[in-house]
């Protein structure tokens, strides 16, 4: 009989150790009423909702977008054909910088990550035939949120559909931009009252759109643990609750339509215990620090993405297995809609069969297995209970940290939070290459010859195609009258009315894109971020 081995030590992605077994004794002191409650009851730990799935499953969203409106309109059709209950838009790099696709420092972009949207009549196309009263929409855009926001308004007004009908979300969270992504143009207080505005507007206006998605998902793809995941997410929703109540809107009027969105890694346990815990500790964040006393302020709901970082070029089928982990994860840890990435996403966008793979994944969790059959069915597990209590603790470590800084903003004017995930980063990437962390086919199990794989490509004459339609577009409009309108925009920026009421009349006059937000760079400039070392 060989001699069984001793267990190898394990830590967690945020770091602290994971025991071989977990018993009563790691309970010990857990507070049954207080830390978990009922579902659907403070602090929310075991869901928003007291029926979660028994009911219905989440909303089932594929992120999609790319080349021109038609082309993702046609995607978007095949999405809903296959049961997809949800859209959600990727839109091009142009498109995301406030710039039209006949800017300079577009070329080469237009079409490339997303669709190009430059005026509303792209809007028009992108959502044809589409009945926007009965789907829910995202958009993953930040720094011109309100203009594709309004856009979409008014191509469902055109379509005689009341602004009150329209339900989804639009990201609409430019911090993150400063710490992990960079597709910002304007200085952070700036941004911060457009964001305030479009609170504001939503209120009167879209009374079921979610206001903003405030994004752990592009930090962790940057290369934050969950607990920095969740505490630096967490850190900037406070900073957009602040700056709300600052500009004089009472927190119970905003805080129910705040959405939050993470991400979902193949770290299975922690992953279930990362959603538990930042469901708690919001909860606690809205009633205890912002006084809010409506129980929807309290409640963090939010969509998930399964980790796109974590997928492989090196056989690429093996993430179909991957993000069947993941999104099982993001299941089990109660998220209200889910985006299951496609196995190709590491190499091109997705093709139709991936992305409707992709899509059966889901509806083989909803409707295969049992675990939509229970309300959080880790409730009360030793493990589980455990990593719920340790995220939160370091999670709330890291949130001490920025409010000792200043807070979000000035953490970020710091480099507090890029250098905190860029060193989290560097050490899974050290890992990775000294065979540490096992990557299945990239460090181990590899083969020497890789299966052929055609990606979807992106037709470059996009590019000139939308540079004509722009061209039209501004010939056939009242320029004069567009103009105008442009100066409003600039002359509400120097004072302190709602912004998206001049933006929505110079958009219906089919004002572009980066006309829009050049009127506002005109009087905000745009954000020069300082280095630090």
């Amino acid at each position: 009989m060989s001699q069984q081995q001793e267990p190898k030590q394990r830590s967690s992605e945020s770091g602290f150790e994971i025991k071989d077994v977990y018993d009563s004794n790691d309970l010990a002191g857990f507070d049954v009423a207080t830390e978990l409650a009922e579902p659907g009851e403070f602090p929310y730990t075991r869901g928003v909702y007291p029926s979660m799935y028994t009911g219905r499953p989440w909303t089932m969203r594929q992120y999609a977008g790319f080349g021109t409106a038609a082309e993702s309109n046609e995607r978007y059709r095949q999405l809903l054909a296959a049961g997809t209950t949800g859209l959600s838009v990727a839109f091009d790099l142009p498109t995301q910088m406030g710039m039209d696709s006949d800017s300079d420092l577009a070329h080469g972009e237009v079409g490339k990550v997303g669709v190009a949207i430059d005026s509303i009549e792209d809007m028009r196309t992108l959502f044809n035939d589409i009945p926007l009263d009965q789907v829910s929409t995202s958009m993953t855009i930040n720094a011109p949120a309100a203009i594709l926001l309004l856009m979409y308004q008014l191509v469902a007004e055109e379509n005689g559909i009341d602004a009150s009908a329209l339900n989804g979300t639009i990201q609409n969270d430019i911090l993150k931009e400063y710490i992990a992504r960079g597709t910002y143009i304007y200085p952070p207080q700036e941004s911060l009252r457009l964001i305030t505005d479009i609170f504001s507007y939503c209120k009167a206006e879209l009374p079921n759109w979610n206001t903003i998605s405030i994004s752990g998902y592009h930090m962790a793809e940057a290369g934050a643990n969950p607990a920095q995941e969740i505490a630096f997410t967490l850190s900037n929703g406070k900073a957009y609750v602040q700056a709300a109540i600052d500009a004089g809107l009472d927190v119970d009027d905003f805080a129910p339509r705040l959405a939050f969105f993470f991400v979902s890694r193949t770290s299975f346990l922690e992953e279930v215990a990362k959603f538990r815990a930042a469901r708690r500790m919001w909860a606690r964040i809205m009633r205890d620090e912002f006084g809010a006393k409506n129980p929807k302020s309290h409640m963090l709901r939010f969509h998930t993405q399964t980790a796109g970082v974590q997928l492989t070029a090196q056989q690429p089928e093996v993430n179909l297995v991957r993000v069947a982990v993941q999104g099982l994860a993001a299941v089990l840890g109660g998220t209200q809609s889910l985006h299951t990435n496609s196995f190709d996403e590491a190499i091109a966008l997705p093709t139709e069969k991936a992305a409707r793979l992709a899509l059966r994944t889901q509806q083989v969790l909803a409707f295969e297995t049992d675990v939509t059959a229970t309300v959080d069915p880790f409730a009360g597990s030793y493990v589980v209970e455990s990593l719920t209590d340790e995220v939160e603790a370091k999670a709330l470590e890291l949130i001490a940290q920025v409010e000792e800084r200043g807070g979000a903003v000035a953490s970020i004017e710091q480099g507090f939070q890029k250098m905190e995930i860029e060193n989290t980063a560097y050490a899974i990437s050290q890992q990775i290459d000294s065979g540490e962390r096992i990557v299945v086919g990239v460090n181990k199990y590899t083969v020497n010859e890789e299966d052929h794989y055609e990606p979807l490509r992106v037709n470059p004459a996009i590019e000139a195609e939308q540079c004509e339609r722009l061209a039209a577009i501004r010939a056939g409009r009242d320029n004069e009258k567009v103009q105008e309108l442009l100066t409003l925009i600039t002359n509400t920026a120097k004072g302190d009315g709602n912004l998206l009421y001049p933006m929505k009349e110079a958009l219906k006059a089919r004002a572009t894109v980066g006309e829009v937000s050049d009127a506002l760079r005109a009087v905000w400039g745009k954000y020069q971020p300082r280095e630090f070392f």
